[in-house]
């Protein structure tokens, strides 16, 4: 048996498999809420050992695009719960992505008498798509150092949510330019108090939410998601030796914690330093995206540096992704124009092998 398809058993990742399904933004929940429909995506795709959900917000303010879900209202975790028991009928284990957007996002995305914040008021370059359609990102207010204590009281208490709605874990999305991130770029985050100025205080944001969730959930049910070198959303590039330094800091800090997982978004621009250092400092679950077909993940596993691969792309189209991998089947091919529309065209009427007329 490839390794890819071989049960995974480490801590609180009790996986039947290696593969994990990665987080994708689908902006199916209607008013912010999960619903039966996002159940039915979700469990067509309990093939995976793991899967992470789309990015949830903590709080209001960090839903930056129209229509992502969030984990702070009761009606929110009673939808979610939906989503967590169909996903646990299909088999899987599945963790919650908490994504506060900061920077990234538009005003008119947010709840009313909500707005943007970050680090601080630098505001991003770019567009984001809103209902009335594609506008500027709106600019960011920043964060006194109160407010900073309120984003790690929320992202707390979004944990103690996702595990009274029935997740084995939360994912902290630290990559792709959203606020974690945003307080790890020396640019972004040009403040001269103890979340600026040096790599132990750009990662104290996101160290003292990692903390504070291990605390309170348990540290084998808190996973974090890295992009090093990455400059989507408009991240600054800042010196190489810095940015290696910064993620082998935060490996070896979230080790000393014994967080379960590093996922890593893989890119061509991480050197194979920064790789190893990783590796290195982080003793417990690696994930690698990005990228990957079946023969690299395979060899990925096989060669030890990631103990877990997660696919994306493939999962967006095939729900039976594991069983197309399985007979080296081919794959549908994703319907672009419906990643981000309401209903389920696009979403769950992708066929399955067996509706299928071809032979294996």
């Amino acid at each position: 048996m490839k390794k890819i398809f071989e049960p995974y058993h480490n801590g609180s990742l009790q996986l039947k498999n290696r593969v994990v399904m990665a987080p994708m933004t689908r902006s199916r929940a209607i008013n912010n809420v999960p619903n039966a429909l996002m159940a039915t995506y979700y469990k067509q795709r309990s093939g995976a050992g793991l899967i992470i959900t789309e990015g949830t917000s903590p709080s209001p303010e960090g839903l930056g695009y129209p229509r992502i879900p969030g984990i702070f209202s009761d009606e929110q975790v009673a939808g979610w719960k939906l989503v967590t028991e169909a996903v646990h009928e299909g088999g899987a284990k599945i963790f919650l992505q908490l994504m506060h957007t900061g920077r990234i996002g538009h005003s008119s995305n947010l709840p009313e008498g909500y707005q943007l914040v970050s680090l601080s008021d630098l505001k991003a370059a770019g567009e984001i798509y809103t209902e009335t359609g594609m506008q500027e990102f709106s600019a960011p207010v920043a964060l006194a150092e109160q407010g900073i204590a309120r984003i790690i009281a929320d992202h707390v208490k979004a944990a103690k949510n996702a595990i009274d709605a029935g997740f084995d874990g939360v994912e902290l999305h630290g990559a792709h330019g959203y606020l974690l991130e945003q307080s790890l770029n020396p640019i972004v985050n040009d403040r001269t108090d103890s979340y600026g100025g040096s790599i132990e205080n750009h990662s104290r944001l996101l160290l003292e939410i990692a903390q504070q969730i291990a605390d309170s959930i348990g540290a084998d049910k808190v996973g974090l998601r890295i992009s090093p070198y990455l400059t989507s959303n408009d991240m600054p590039a800042y010196d190489s030796a810095e940015v290696h330094q910064t993620y082998v800091y935060l490996a070896q800090q979230l080790n000393r914690l014994g967080i379960a997982y590093l996922h890593i978004s893989n890119n061509p621009g991480i050197p194979e330093e920064t790789h190893q250092g990783i590796r290195a400092a982080f003793k417990n679950t690696i994930i690698y995206c990005n990228g990957f077909t079946a023969e690299t993940a395979e060899a990925k596993l096989q060669d030890g540096s990631a103990d877990l691969v997660a696919f994306g792309r493939s999962f967006l189209a095939n729900p039976d992704f594991i069983n197309r991998l399985e007979k080296n089947a081919p794959l549908n091919e994703p319907d672009y124009n419906t990643l981000y529309t309401p209903g389920e065209q696009g979403y769950t009427d992708y066929p399955v092998l067996e509706q299928l007329s071809f032979t294996l």
